[in-house]
């Protein structure tokens, strides 16, 4: 285990010290991006009116939502300080394991992918980049970013399975107007 953090953290100076000046502002804004689910839930907006299905920005909001809260209580149940060299942008106050970018954002492209399958890619790349945008400004660790990768993957696909389901089932139980 301590192996694994050790690498971690040399993998993360490392990131630090090798990165492309020119990159800076667009990792810079890529982090800002992926604040607080912002970018999927417009995303999400724009992708419900065009295919006329407002159940998506819902079910988007949800992930984005359950992401900050769950990697909120990660948080506070495994107080890993954040690194603390040459950050880019302001350093959060708060721990670093999982990176609560991360996992909006990957919950969020999830549930985004499974009503718009032929945006999954760049959706789950634009992820990606957000995601290891916050090891290259420099406020995480690469496994801060692997568990919030997961644990939104698995947040969003949750949402975008169990509430499509639990909203049909909710119509199919709904009594039959009576005839007049």
């Amino acid at each position: 285990m301590f192996q694994l953090i050790g690498w971690d953290k040399h993998l993360e100076n490392w990131q630090v010290a090798h990165r492309a000046g020119f990159l800076d502002p667009i990792f810079k804004g890529l982090t800002y991006m992926g604040a607080y689910g912002a970018v999927w839930l417009a995303l999400a907006a724009l992708l419900a009116l065009a295919l006329r299905r407002p159940q998506i920005f819902l079910w988007t909001l949800v992930a984005d939502v359950l992401g900050e809260l769950v990697s909120d209580g990660f948080k506070a149940a495994i107080p890993r300080a954040r690194p603390h060299l040459d950050v880019l942008v302001a350093r959060p106050h708060g721990h670093s394991f999982p990176s609560g970018h991360a996992t909006t954002s990957f919950a969020c492209a999830t549930v985004l992918a499974q009503f718009a399958p032929r945006l999954r890619v760049p959706l789950l790349l634009l992820a990606a980049a957000i995601a290891w945008s916050r090891v290259y400004v420099g406020v995480h660790y690469p496994l801060d970013v692997l568990a919030g990768v997961l644990l939104g993957t698995a947040i969003g696909f949750a949402a975008a399975t169990t509430l499509p389901q639990l909203a049909a089932s909710r119509r199919r139980s709904r009594p039959a107007p009576r005839a007049g």
